[in-house]
């Protein structure tokens, strides 16, 4: 099978298991633990994946991956996950699941990327012009700084991309240049 398909099909049925329980935010709110606990850690999908390593290790290590706010949804997928042997896709699985709520639920990932951290009332100031421009839509933010950009910012509205960076503008010039030749 393809490595995209078992995740979409085990997120799907995790989706509708929440729905039918009414607890859809809870889920979103795990998967978004769980992917940042592989993210933060990629020995973990290592050791999920090991073939060498118990089952039982690897059920406390997804569990574990949720922190303290794992819910009997929550244990009773991992359960089934590992049941069946997927537990190497669990990470897709949480991003399936991620994406899935997020488009039912119309919100957008928005990263904003700055040369360098930002006063609060200038960072509020990008929020509220990404708001305004994508009205409707719930935003959830995320930010980081990337000393590369040298001035200016880019965010990122799913796959949106505003790049108002001195690096693009820079980009811009040179290509410019090379074509005028």
């Amino acid at each position: 099978m393809d490595n995209g398909l078992i995740p979409q099909r085990y997120a799907k049925a995790l989706y509708k298991f929440a729905l039918e329980h009414d607890n859809t935010v809870e889920v979103y709110d795990l998967a978004k633990t769980v992917i940042g606990s592989f993210e933060t850690n990629p020995a973990l999908q290592k050791a999920i994946a090991n073939p060498n390593v118990k089952t039982s290790d690897k059920e406390r290590l997804l569990l574990a991956a949720a922190g303290n706010e794992a819910d009997e949804a929550y244990k009773r997928f991992v359960k089934l996950v590992i049941e069946h042997k997927r537990e190497e896709f669990f990470w897709r699985m949480m991003i399936a699941y991620r994406d899935i709520y997020r488009k039912a639920n119309n919100i957008a990932q928005v990263k904003i990327i700055t040369a360098a951290t930002l006063p609060d009332n200038e960072m509020e100031r990008l929020r509220k012009l990404v708001g305004d421009s994508f009205k409707g839509m719930s935003l959830e933010f995320s930010e980081s700084v990337n000393p590369d950009l040298i001035g200016g910012f880019i965010i990122d509205v799913d796959s949106v991309r505003m790049d108002a960076s001195v690096s693009n503008e820079l980009e811009q010039l040179r290509q410019t240049l090379l074509r005028s030749k």
